[in-house]
């Protein structure tokens, strides 16, 4: 668009050669031709086409001289393509032919040469503004390119994270499953035994009964032992004992803990609050002065809340509004249709809310 309106301007400074001579049949044939070629240098991609082209224009001024006031409106289409030689082919040959024909005034001269002035500098100008609207456009490119490549590395950091606290219950759940079976089980199928035993060499009708409900109770404790071992889930994960165990190993300040919640939340909602606890004690120890904090997990009937803060004063390294830890509390909290606030006034607090599903 910029390089039409430039057009335009110059072929409005050519058209004040209407102030010197009579606007007859060649000269509106000298602008139509240049009319084409200006439009062509719009729209045409190849150099040497548009520049042959132009060559014939120019020798066509031998023969029909009206097209000499259309000269430096073809010209602007050479300088913008940086085709010097053609430009100063054109330049010169007005010249020529301005000394050959004589009967054009010398003012009148002087405005054709401002003219090929004028259009050396429009295009300086415009090829200047494309070549920062094409840097502009690299650098956003490259700008989105390194966002979309940092949410994905996010986006991976996170599915670590939910792995390694995903392996972490695993271990866990196996090593309860191991002792469960390899002690209390080992006991109960003893009892089993002996219970069996005492049934086979009892003589007394009266013990009988009490044997029996012994023997059943027994039994039912087994299989339910081995039921609990064999159906641990991804949903045993404890909340409770998961941010507990993160408290435990804080050891840059006192923190207190309240967990009011039940034993049955989404897997989604335990993992963000864990890691969530886990990053900002991190920020914490890294950023605060504080001498307390505090963490609190409650469940609403509509929503679960999460809520951490201390009383720090000082921010040490950096600022704890911001920064990519925030980033990934952020972008949990979305991902769960949940909302997160940032507070930094009298210390620093994070509330987690994230709905129950169906609400």
């Amino acid at each position: 668009m910029k390089n039409a309106v430039n057009c335009g301007l110059v072929m409005l400074l050519c058209m004040f050669s209407l102030f010197f001579v009579q606007p007859d049949l060649p000269y509106v044939l000298a602008f139509l031709c240049a009319l084409i070629l200006c439009s062509a240098d719009l729209f045409l991609e190849e150099d040497r086409t548009y520049t042959a082209g132009c060559l014939v224009f120019f020798t066509a001024a031998v023969f029909v001289p009206a097209i000499r006031y259309f000269y430096p409106a073809v010209c602007y289409g050479l300088f913008r393509r940086r085709l010097y030689i053609p430009a100063a082919i054109s330049i010169a040959l007005y010249l020529i032919l301005c000394l050959v024909h004589g009967q054009i005034s010398s003012l009148f001269v002087c405005l054709d040469l401002f003219g090929f002035a004028v259009c050396f500098l429009l295009a300086s100008i415009s090829r200047e503004r494309d070549s920062l609207q094409d840097t502009l456009r690299r650098t956003m490119d490259d700008s989105t390119e390194r966002d979309l490549l940092l949410t994905e590395k996010n986006r991976t950091l996170m599915e670590k994270q939910d792995y390694e606290i995903y392996t972490a219950t695993l271990r866990e759940r196996n090593r309860i499953a191991r002792e469960i079976h390899d002690n209390v089980g080992h006991l109960l199928s003893r009892s089993i035994l002996l219970a069996g035993a005492a049934q086979t060499v009892n003589r007394d009708e009266a013990l009988s009964p009490t044997l029996d409900s012994l023997d059943q109770t027994l039994n039912a404790a087994m299989d339910n032992i081995r039921s609990s071992v064999h159906d641990l889930r991804d949903d045993a994960v404890n909340l409770d004992e998961a941010v507990r165990s993160l408290i435990d190993d804080f050891t840059f300040c006192p923190v207190t803990y309240c967990y009011d919640a039940g034993r049955v939340i989404p897997r989604d909602v335990k993992y963000s609050f864990i890691s969530i606890t886990k990053e900002a004690l991190s920020n914490i120890m890294r950023h605060s002065n504080a001498s307390k904090a505090s963490v609190t997990v409650r469940e609403h009937p509509a929503l679960y809340q999460l809520c951490i803060e201390d009383n720090g004063t000082e921010v040490r390294k950096g600022n704890r509004n911001g920064g990519m830890g925030l980033a990934n509390m952020k972008e949990r909290t979305d991902k769960l249709h949940g909302t997160i606030h940032i507070s930094a006034e009298n210390g620093f607090r994070i509330l987690v809310t994230i709905p129950k599903k169906g609400d």
